[in-house]
């Protein structure tokens, strides 16, 4: 493990294994900045393979290289994000297609690393998703705001590619990209 990602790891004490999605950044950063806490922390606009992970004391180079092999096996993908959904009237956020690349990766890392379930196992399987912003955050009238700049602004096409190593604390500005993960190629 690089001097980098050790110096990272000092400070955290938390981790997560997401999808990069780039080019949502332009078309969600103001609005995750206004009503979602990762966007605070230094995450950039993503979908969670697996959050919470692993403490910072765990990460060695042996689990940054399974993970890497893990998701090496699913193959980079074409996505679009064509809509809004809501987790009730608490968590707007964007509605990946297709969503089962997304749900096979949560499933293979969870597997290999069965101690540590997606959200601490608190909500089943998953729901692949990118949180644009939580109701504890702001306010509902805000976030229906955001929803309707975000659907005149959608579809967003986009490349999923990459997933990577994330660890900080709760406080903003904390979290720092510890690795990345390049996904296989396609199948043809």
């Amino acid at each position: 493990m690089d001097q980098t990602a050790q110096t990272v790891l000092g400070d955290a004490t938390e981790s997560a294994v997401v999808v990069l999605v780039p080019d949502a950044d332009p078309l969600v950063d103001a609005h995750r900045q206004q009503f979602d806490v990762s966007a605070s922390w230094g995450v950039p606009a993503h979908l969670a393979v697996i959050y919470p992970f692993v403490t910072p004391r765990q990460v060695d180079d042996a689990l940054l290289a399974g993970l890497a092999e893990l998701l090496a096996a699913e193959p980079a993908f074409d996505c679009t994000f064509t809509g809004t959904a809501w987790f009730g009237e608490e968590m707007l956020y964007l509605v990946p297609d297709p969503e089962e690349p997304f749900r096979r990766m949560t499933r293979r890392v969870a597997e290999a690393y069965p101690d540590h379930p997606p959200f601490r196992g608190a909500h089943g399987e998953p729901v692949p998703h990118l949180s644009v912003g939580q109701r504890r955050q702001g306010d509902l009238a805000g976030l229906e705001q955001a929803q309707k700049v975000l659907c005149e602004a959608m579809p967003l096409r986009t490349r999923i590619d990459t997933a990577a190593f994330y660890a900080g604390t709760r406080e903003p500005g904390s979290w720092h990209q510890v690795a990345t993960f390049p996904l296989g190629r396609p199948t043809s």
